[in-house]
């Protein structure tokens, strides 16, 4: 009997890539702090997550951890994500007891007031809030005072200096939110730092992928989770010059577009749940990049597109320009209020990064032919 042409399709529904295991590494990766400069607190649990899916690994002076699947081949293909999250440094503390702040990478002073964080101070963890005045006593004359980054201040109970710092806080402590995972409806979670422990994430369930199905490679594989992304990218460029590979496959966050106050006009059209992201870049190869649209096209891997412009603003601009240029391409995962405390991800965008990264990596070989001119 023919189907009605109301009968809403079917759609065949992929088996998970990720399992209960991984699944709860991620929630513990995404609860630990790894504020920039000091990653080797998250570099630590990745390490460890890892080890079991690859042959060597080594941690490079500033904190960069690689992970290497069939080592001393000379063909060498990174796949990469950055560790770092964005923070703040105690940089005052008043005589009355009040800290003030400097950003480590690109915090937010708007999304600050109210919230509770975690001074990691030389005698531990301390638990702080950043004060807020009430709203009726805070409105002047003609507009209601807003938070800027010299007006708002951490509060740990402390009555003057002394106090704070009988806690173990001092000049220089990194400071970070204390909101950790959590699960929406509809297949979302939620974060802080998924921007981009996300990344690290699936780049690690590609190594095991690569082990649990005995796959073989015909180059070396650096997973690669780098560091101070969020300042400049230094992690990945170090590391870049270290490994001297010839394939980089960066993932990092890029916004969902359908969110209220994002123009399309400007930043494109991304949602979460609709697949990654590839994108146009002169640090992107054009080869590489149709290799892998290929790729998802092949394996009915969803995608979306965008358009970026002098710089794609993440490690995939390292490892392009290092050394004697490096075909790279980026692949992003949607995600929602990105650099505050309530990141949201799709389950299913997750997956099917981590299946389009790993597909890729089984179809690339030496022989692939990514010359523009021959």
């Amino acid at each position: 009997m023919a189907k009605s042409v109301t009968e809403k399709k079917k759609v065949e529904k992929k088996p998970s890539v990720t399992t209960k295991k991984s699944f709860e590494f991620l929630k513990n990766y995404i609860n630990n702090a790894s504020p920039v400069g000091f990653e080797s607190w998250g570099q630590k649990l990745w390490l460890d997550y890892l080890k079991p899916y690859i042959d060597e690994h080594y941690v490079d002076p500033y904190g960069t951890a690689v992970g290497i699947i069939n080592p001393g081949k000379p063909f060498k293909v990174v796949i990469e994500a950055h560790a770092d999250e964005i923070s703040w440094f105690v940089n005052y503390i008043t005589d009355q007891g009040l800290i003030y702040l400097k950003r480590n990478g690109g915090s937010d002073h708007q999304i600050a007031p109210s919230q509770r964080v975690i001074i990691h101070g030389k005698k531990g963890k301390v638990k702080v809030v950043f004060g807020w005045p009430a709203i009726h006593t805070r409105i002047g004359d003609k507009n209601e005072t807003q938070p800027k980054p010299e007006n708002i201040w951490l509060d740990c109970g402390a009555r003057n200096k002394k106090e704070v710092e009988d806690l173990g806080i001092h000049i220089g402590s990194v400071v970070t939110y204390q909101d950790g995972f959590d699960e929406l409806g509809y297949d979302n979670f939620v974060g802080r730092a998924f921007d981009n422990r996300i990344g690290g994430f699936m780049i690690a369930e590609v190594a095991r992928l690569l082990n649990e199905n005995k796959k073989s490679l015909p180059y070396s594989l650096y997973v690669v989770n780098a560091v101070q992304e969020e300042i400049g990218l230094r992690g990945a460029e170090m590391i870049a010059r270290r490994i001297k590979p010839n394939v980089a496959i960066v993932t990092d966050v890029t916004h969902d577009t359908s969110t209220p106050m994002i123009n399309k006009n400007i930043e494109g059209d991304v949602q979460t749940g609709k697949g990654p992201s590839l994108a146009y870049a002169p640090a992107i190869h054009n080869k590489l990049l149709a290799f892998v649209e290929g790729v998802a096209d092949k394996m009915k891997i969803p995608v979306q597109w965008r358009a970026l412009s002098r710089s794609t603003g993440t490690d995939t601009d390292s490892f392009a320009y290092s050394n004697d240029g490096c075909p790279s391409v980026l692949i992003s995962i949607p995600l929602r209020y990105m650099h505050t405390t309530v990141e949201t991800i799709h389950k299913d965008d997750i997956e099917n990064t981590i299946r389009l990264i790993y597909e890729s990596l089984l179809a690339l070989s030496p022989k692939t032919n990514l010359a523009y001119l021959q």
